[in-house]
Parts: structure tokens; C-alpha cells; sequence
């Protein structure tokens, strides 16, 4: 189930120009947070919460592809959250779907092409059925790649990448000593995209929670107090702002 997005074209060489010029961030990830407190303090289901926040997501996109970054991945729906009231999920997943058949075609106008990463196996079979024909439509697309991650673990993701290569090993098609960090990376979901330059997290929480968590060793973090349905372009400009005042070392001493 590893992703394998076809490169923007436009984003080949986009990270080293962008960084020569002082602009970027090229890949952009955000935990997308704070939909059930929206709705708390309107008195308002949680449901109002994630309809708003699928709201926000179609924002987002747009804004996104407005602004030049050529990566944009959104924490949808953790592995933890099968945890949450089975009334929920089925709310959560019915927005999926209806996302699924009625926004596509926007995508495929606008030049963007949707992948998919996660435990796909938990997920409804309609749902999964959906996804596929999302990808294959948006497939040729090459303004940006947005990335969704739905039962998605970033710990869960390194043991599968780590049992694909220990198979490899024992049959005898991969050297125990030819595993890098390039090999490994190739084994994730999110093989064949660049790692994230920038994570924003929303609704003022200031943790990971179990995202990317190979992916984002280098990448500058940016926490917001805003709730995810009130996110938007001003709010995507700010975070952006922020990290382009800073310098990304990488460990090296500054000159």
C-alpha cells in the first residue's frame, strides 16, 4: 500500500530554487485539529465540526495551490481514531465518501492529484473502491500532489516498512548491509514524495501525534492555536511567513 505519486513537474528542482531564493516550503503537512471544540463552543454537534472542517480542507487546497507549494498532506482520520464512538466514524466516513464523489472532478480541473496513504484494509470496501478510482482519475495530474492520510499510524508505518525489508532479507533478495535510509524510505507509504518542509498543527495541541514520524525529522513545526474549521488562506499565509524567517541548519553550524 505504499504511495508512489508521480513528481509535480513543476517541483523537480523546486526545492533548491526555492531555497535559494528564500521562499518555499515545497512539501507542507498539517494535522488538522480542533473540529470538536469548534463545534463545543457553538453548542453544535460534533458532526457540525468535521462537515465545517471538510470545509476548511477545500479551502486549504485551493489556498495551497494558490501559493506554489507543491505538497500539500492532511492528517484526516489516525489509527487511533477507530477508538472514537462508532457513530462518529460512520459520519467521519460518510464525509469521505461524499467528498469523494462530488470534489473530484475540481481536482482533476485544478491540476491536482490526490493519493491516498494508510491501513486501507479497515476501511469500508465502497470507501476503498472510491479512493482507487480518486487516484486513477487524478493520476496525470502535475500542479500539486495531495497526499490524505486515513487510518493512518506513523509507527504502524515504519513496522510495515521494516517487516517488507526483513522478507526481502530472508528471501534472499536484499543484503542486510545494502539497507540506507534511501531503501528504508522506500518501503513507506510516502515513498516517491519529498519529505515535509513544514508541519502546521492546528487548535493550539503541540505534539505529533503519531504523524510522519520518519518524515518529519528535519521538517520546522508550526503550531496555531486557530481550530481547523476557522483555518484558511490568511491563517496558511502566517504559518508560511514563520517558516520562511527561519533558517533550517540541518545540524551544520551557521555560517
Amino acid at each position: 500500500m505504499r504511495a508512489n505519486p508521480l513528481q509535480p513537474a513543476r517541483a523537480e528542482n523546486a526545492r533548491d530554487s526555492l531555497s535559494e531564493a528564500g521562499l518555499g516550503p515545497v512539501h507542507v503537512a498539517i494535522i488538522m485539529d480542533g473540529n470538536g471544540r469548534w463545534a463545543k463552543a457553538r453548542g453544535l454537534p460534533r458532526t457540525a465540526g468535521h462537515k465545517r472542517g471538510a470545509d476548511a480542507v477545500k479551502r486549504v487546497v485551493n489556498s495551497a495551490g494558490s501559493l506554489g507549494i507543491a505538497y500539500l498532506t492532511l492528517f484526516g482520520f489516525s489509527s487511533e481514531n477507530w477508538q472514537r464512538p462508532e457513530s462518529e466514524i460512520r459520519d467521519l466516513l460518510g464525509l469521505l465518501r461524499f467528498y469523494l464523489e462530488n470534489d473530484i472532478a475540481e481536482l482533476v480541473a485544478n491540476g491536482i492529484r490526490l493519493n491516498v496513504i494508510g491501513d486501507r484494509k479497515r476501511l469500508p470496501a465502497d470507501t476503498v473502491k472510491l479512493i482507487e478510482n480518486a487516484e486513477a482519475r487524478t493520476a496525470a495530474n502535475v500542479k500539486m500532489v495531495l497526499t490524505i492520510a486515513l487510518s493512518y499510524g506513523g509507527r504502524q508505518e515504519i513496522v510495515a516498512a521494516a517487516r517488507e525489508l526483513a522478507r526481502e532479507c530472508a528471501d534472499g533478495r536484499l543484503e542486510p548491509e545494502a539497507i540506507s535510509e534511501e531503501t528504508f524510505a522506500r518501503r513507506l507509504f510516502t515513498a516517491g514524495t519529498p519529505d515535509p518542509d513544514l508541519l502546521i498543527r492546528t487548535s493550539g495541541e503541540q505534539r505529533i501525534s503519531n504523524f510522519l514520524l520518519w518524515q518529519l525529522a528535519y521538517s520546522e513545526l508550526v503550531f496555531t492555536d486557530t481550530l481547523w474549521p476557522d483555518f484558511g488562506h490568511a491563517e496558511l499565509e502566517a504559518a508560511l511567513a514563520t517558516y520562511r524567517s527561519r533558517e533550517r541548519r540541518y545540524g551544520a553550524v551557521p555560517a
